[in-house]
């Protein structure tokens, strides 16, 4: 038996029912600023034996903007999955059922047949909508069930009578159809809560014990009126609404989810109270994506899980950075650069003084290990407040790849990319350097620490090159070290590789057994008697390591041409060096040949 259902059973209330709305004017006077009202009955904090985490990202968090596709959800659903971790602390995503996309999107997610998340559905308080869900598979939906005077007399043109006999029959109708029911208390903090809420709750309960299903209760902030105070007086303080289903209702803790919105910018504080008032289940959504200012963020939920419990409970937090590189580069989502957890620049400090404490231990100014926890390293974002220990750092963490090569604040190359920063400052400018303009002048001041472009189009040029010579050094032609074998072997590679200008086999002993070239330079090597090559580099180095060398560039004397040699030793199965095979590569001709 549940914790909530060991408490004494609270004695059945029944449903006011006004002729005209309650719509509590003197909190929500509509032409003022909604007021927050004390009564200073405080209730106690009531944690939960345990809490976890939903997700709608899929179904209110695409409401506020574009839709994904069946495939981005179930990329989308992948990372929620690895981010709540196999113990489920992400339990559940719910999803629209409604379009033929929708339900694509949903078959995707099934396929993976993960247990966490559960896939749930919405729909509205239309019996045939649980067509809907059963031709799905799901085994539970969520119903919307309105629940203040704005909705039900004001939208539905309905009394709450009326109302609740209806919500009452689609909850039936879910339970008969063998689906288990989520009613969505929509404008909770706007209703009656002990004239409408309690009784609506309480008869849900007496369904649920009847038809032996756990029906939920999901208490909807839909305006985002809720306050986390627990002085504050219903219906907007989310500790007494949570405190009130427990305790008046009877509704179990497990039964209970708390979804809010961000109105008035407490959305995420809000869903925190639930959990410490007594609801078990917060609903999110990735970076907080939902109808007008959005819902709460699950990123930020999953950051106060672990505060709050101690414990990741198996989440895998670096799936938070995972989520935000997905929304912004294959979504083209614009997250703000200081969004706590998935900004940009959510741990960059761009204070000087504080660079050079981060420079000492980064402890001092990080919010915790976030290269360790959400694999995002501390930054420094540039501007004229940032100082030499600030660029000093930048370059540490965004240049520098050794320990051995760390830079400080008194370098020299540092102090030059300072004077050309402050320069800008000095001429007008009021934002911080962006990173492709702090490597733009890193590169300028500190080009000992960067890749040339030459250099990397070598290092493809060898790597191209190595995978051809490689290949043929391992041929049983070539292991014959017979001249008569190998010269067609050497004259099919420079058909099948116009960048080779000539190849050639040498024995253990450096003496040249055969050459090629490309048949329309037959003539220019008709003068290579060249046969002696002990003492060359390409030789030397596979002869004495036993593995392919690749030289540095070098102009050919007899084509004038920008070269580099390639060569690999030619061994035997067990390992006996039998000799080598060098290649020419004609620089320019190889890296035009890819692109």
């Amino acid at each position: 038996m549940s914790p909530g259902l060991l408490r004494p059973v609270p004695p059945r209330r029944e449903v006011a029912n006004p002729v005209e709305p309650v719509l509590f004017r003197d909190i929500f006077p509509y032409v003022e600023v909604p007021r927050i009202v004390f009564d200073n009955d405080i209730v106690s904090v009531d944690l939960p034996a345990e809490i976890w985490i939903t997700d709608t990202t899929f179904r209110d968090g695409q409401q506020a903007r574009p839709p994904y596709t069946p495939e981005q959800t179930a990329e989308i659903f992948e990372i929620i999955h690895r981010l709540g971790g196999p113990n489920g602390v992400i339990r559940q995503s719910e999803f629209f059922l409604y379009s033929e996309k929708d339900r694509r999107a949903v078959e995707l997610c099934l396929e993976k047949n993960h247990r966490f998340p559960e896939v749930t559905g919405w729909i509205r308080a239309v019996s045939s909508d649980f067509e809907l869900v059963k031709s799905m598979g799901l085994a539970e939906t969520g119903i919307l069930t309105s629940c203040s005077d704005y909705h039900i007399y004001l939208k539905l043109n309905r009394d709450r009578r009326e109302a609740l006999d209806m919500y009452l029959g689609i909850v039936k109708d879910a339970l008969d159809a063998g689906v288990r029911p989520r009613c969505h208390f929509e404008d909770i903090t706007r209703a009656d809560f002990h004239g409408f809420c309690v009784p609506f709750a309480q008869a849900l309960m007496e369904l649920s014990e009847e038809s032996g299903v756990p029906i939920k209760i999901r208490l909807c902030d839909t305006m985002g009126y809720g306050v986390p105070m627990p002085s504050a007086s219903l219906p907007r303080s989310v500790p007494k609404l949570v405190h009130g289903m427990i305790r008046d209702a009877g509704v179990p803790s497990e039964r209970l989810e708390w979804h809010g919105h961000n109105d008035f910018h407490k959305v995420h504080v809000n869903g925190v109270a639930a959990w410490l008032y007594g609801c078990a289940a917060l609903n999110t959504t990735l970076l907080g994506f939902g109808e007008r200012t959005g819902n709460p963020p699950m990123e930020a939920a999953c950051i106060e899980y672990a505060a709050i419990t101690g414990g990741t409970g198996g989440m895998d937090l670096s799936a938070i950075t995972e989520a935000a590189r997905y929304f912004r580069d294959e979504l083209n989502v614009s997250i703000p650069k200081n969004m706590p957890f998935v900004g940009a620049e959510f741990n960059s400090t761009s204070a000087g003084i504080h660079a050079d404490g981060v420079a000492k231990n980064e402890e001092i100014y990080n919010i915790f290990d976030t290269a360790r926890i959400l694999n995002r390293p501390l930054g420094v974002t540039i501007n004229d407040k940032s100082g030499l220990a600030g660029i000093s750092h930048w370059v540490n963490m965004n240049v520098v790849t050794g320990e051995d090569e760390q830079v400080t604040k008194k370098h020299p190359g540092v102090a030059h990319m300072y004077k050309l920063i402050m320069k800008q400052y000095d001429e007008g400018r009021v934002t911080s350097l962006s990173n492709d303009e702090m490597l733009h002048l890193a590169r300028r001041c500190l080009p000992q620490f960067f890749e040339s472009e030459l250099d990397r189009l070598k290092a493809r040029a060898a790597e191209l090159a190595e995978h051809i010579v490689q290949g043929m050094a391992e041929l049983p032609e070539l292991q014959s070290m017979e001249a008569g074998r190998i010269q067609p072997v050497l004259q099919r590679m420079h058909d099948d590789n116009p960048f080779i200008q000539l190849s050639y086999v040498v024995d253990g002993r450096g003496h040249k057994l055969v050459h090629a070239a490309q048949r329309e330079d037959a003539a220019t090597y008709s003068g290579f008697t060249d046969t002696e090559f002990i003492d060359r580099e390409w030789f030397k180095v596979p002869i004495a390591e036993g593995r392919l060398h690749v030289t540095g560039l070098y102009t050919s004397r007899i084509t004038g041409m920008l070269c580099i040699t390639v060569s690999d030793v030619i061994s035997t199965d067990r390992g006996d060096v039998l000799g080598v095979l060098g290649a020419d590569i004609r620089f320019e001709d190889l890296i035009k040949s890819e692109g």
